[in-house]
């Protein structure tokens, strides 16, 4: 396997032309590839500036889990730092979790914070919304949001080799016209379900709408965690 180390966007661009593959960390692959047989030639973003990035509003998809710190939102540090072992945080991408994973442990947390995507083909890059990265897996360069007032996250302990834990998100944002908007998004098993609400009335209102979402789906197991999490986000918001 050749594996190409474009350094621009625009180098990036002519490997994905030549039908590179594209690899992150390949922590999900490369036992695939070893029984099944590696790709001629293949292409990591690892040294495309674009795909670097970590800043309070955006994160590059080739970033390593382990570097995701204090300059991002709560719910995307929490996120990453709950996926996997310490070994292989040091080696997984972000690009390669949304993109590559079945259990995109950071969706949840992209979602509430109604990130945006950039992704590159081999016509050059374009913008586009979180549903259209699950849906066709694109090549993605990096995630870009509008910070949060606050945010949460909660990961429920699971046992090795069971379903996938429980995950709960959430984010507080200002709205234009000054008030705020709750969004909240749930892992139950291998589906991710997300709502909103506005937060004006109080807490209780504002779980009373998120029933009225896709969120109304979730076990009552599920609506333990999402509660109390909710309410205790807006306390932390009001107290600031």
């Amino acid at each position: 396997m050749l594996l190409r180390l474009p350094t621009s966007v625009s180098e990036a661009r002519q490997c994905l032309a030549q039908g590179a593959v594209p690899i992150g960390g390949a922590t999900l692959v490369w036992a695939t590839w070893q029984r099944d047989g590696f790709p001629e030639l293949a292409v990591s973003l690892r040294e495309v500036p674009e795909a670097n990035l970590v800043e309070r509003g955006a994160v590059g998809a080739a970033v390593l889990l382990s570097r995701i710190d204090e300059r991002v939102p709560d719910v995307l540090r929490l996120a990453a730092a709950t996926v996997g072992t310490g070994a292989v945080r040091r080696t997984a991408t972000v690009g390669g979790n949304l993109v590559g994973s079945t259990l995109r442990c950071l969706l949840p947390a992209a979602l509430v914070l109604d990130a945006r995507a950039k992704v590159l083909d081999s016509h050059g890059v374009h913008e586009t919304d979180l549903a259209e990265v699950v849906a066709k897996r694109p090549v993605l360069l990096s995630l870009h949001w509008r910070t949060p007032v606050a945010s949460a996250y909660r990961k429920l302990p699971a046992d090795a080799g069971g379903p996938p834990p429980l995950v709960v998100a959430s984010a507080l944002h200002a709205d234009d016209g000054g008030g705020s908007g709750l969004r909240v998004a749930v892992r139950d098993g291998y589906d991710v379900l997300s709502g909103t609400a506005t937060v004006d009335d109080g807490a209780g209102q504002a779980l009373r709408a998120l029933r009225g979402t896709a969120l109304g789906d979730l076990p009552a197991a599920a609506w333990e965690v999402v509660g109390p999490q909710v309410t205790a986000l807006l306390e932390e918001a009001a107290g600031n």
